[in-house]
């Protein structure tokens, strides 16, 4: 089955088109498409197999079904969320985040440091130590990170020295001194103290980070951002019948029998396969790995029942056209009524994992507007 774009450039094309007006047509549907999904170029696939943050896995399941079509439109915080590995390996507990990936129009929301906690050593500390104070630091001077001059507290807790997991640390912040002001980013500086904010040798608390552990593990920043395309509609122009069948030239082969049986049928809702991999957007899209956006098709006859879902106008519409009452007036069109979003987890350009919700991309339900 062809995917979305193929399709609709199928329906386009004339009998017998030319191999440079395929080309073309493709070349300029997929520009279009891109420009649907915020982007000018499609971000490079990663060099080698990269397996992406479970968390980002785990957001995405949380979000969305397994089309991508979100499930509740009021779980995320925004409509974007990336996540950053740390990029030094550093075996000391500072960290560095490259963020040249985010856009100017992104709203910064909320920013997360997470944090994998390995479990406790025997030789870890002293046994009578249960808790201890882990501190996040913004580096303001790079050379004297340790000078109270040199950093700022952004965030504070108690942790369990019995378990293991992830720590979750809000450093927002921060992360808005680094975007608006690219040089001031020296990265984060954590402590870990004991609960009387004495330095503990060796530390009863051990975080993942440096080259000893697990891609898994490695420390990761997760920004939730807007890049305040939230509700727009999504354009038409260039996607021939995108929104109803009037004006599309018919596939060849078709007979006109077959074309009138078309328009006789009610307006209903119809199968719309979108497939990434046949669009050539496999690489890089991590889920899903195709949707059904749906589309609209059918008449729209005089009278409109109530399972044609008219509005009012589209009622007026009908009867006008019925009566001839005025010339040049057409049957309402069989279009979209309800629009769901749905969600991508992505690699961008640098190898991040990138969540994005893009609004009014599935037909839930067709009517005679």
């Amino acid at each position: 089955m062809l995917g979305t774009v193929l399709l609709l450039l199928a329906l386009a094309e004339t009998a017998c088109p030319s191999p440079g007006s395929v080309a073309s047509r493709r070349a300029e549907a997929l520009k279009k498409l891109l420009e649907v999904f915020g982007m000018e170029d499609p971000p490079a696939p990663p060099t080698h197999f990269k397996q992406p943050p479970q968390y980002m896995v785990d957001l995405f399941n949380t979000v969305a079904n397994a089309d991508g079509v979100t499930k509740n439109p009021d779980i995320l915080e925004g409509n974007t969320v990336r996540s950053f590995l740390e990029k030094t390996h550093s075996e000391e507990m500072r960290f560095l985040f490259v963020l040249s990936s985010v856009a100017k129009n992104e709203k910064i929301l909320t920013a997360e440091l997470h944090l994998f906690r390995l479990w406790p050593r025997v030789t870890d500390g002293p046994k009578r130590h249960h808790f201890c104070q882990v501190s996040v630091y913004q580096v303001l001077e790079k050379d004297k990170p340790d000078s109270p001059e040199g950093k700022k507290l952004l965030a504070a807790r108690l942790v369990s020295l019995q378990t293991s997991g992830w720590e979750v640390f809000a450093i927002t912040p921060a992360v808005r001194d680094w975007t608006e002001d690219e040089s001031s980013n020296q990265g984060l500086l954590v402590t870990v103290q004991g609960l009387g904010g004495s330095p503990l040798d060796p530390p009863p608390l051990q975080f993942a980070s440096g080259r000893g552990h697990h891609e898994s593990k490695k420390p990761m920043l997760v920004l939730f951002t807007d890049d305040g395309r939230r509700g727009a509609s999504l354009p038409s122009a260039g996607f021939p019948g995108g929104s109803h069948t009037s004006g599309v030239t018919p596939l060849p082969g078709r007979s006109r029998s077959t074309r009138s049986l078309d328009r006789l049928q009610p307006c209903k809702r119809h199968p719309l396969s979108v497939d990434f991999e046949e669009i050539g957007w496999s690489g890089w899209i991590i889920s899903p790995r195709g949707y059904n956006a749906f589309h609209c098709k059918g008449s729209c006859p005089f009278p409109l029942g109530e399972n044609m879902r008219p509005t009012n106008h589209a009622t007026v519409q009908s009867i006008i056209n019925a009566l001839k009452l005025s010339e040049g007036v057409s049957t309402p069109c069989c279009v979209p009524d309800k629009l769901y979003s749905i969600n991508l987890l992505y690699f961008d350009d640098d190898e991040n994992v990138v969540l994005k919700q893009y609004d009014d991309m599935v037909a839930a339900s067709c009517g005679c507007h």
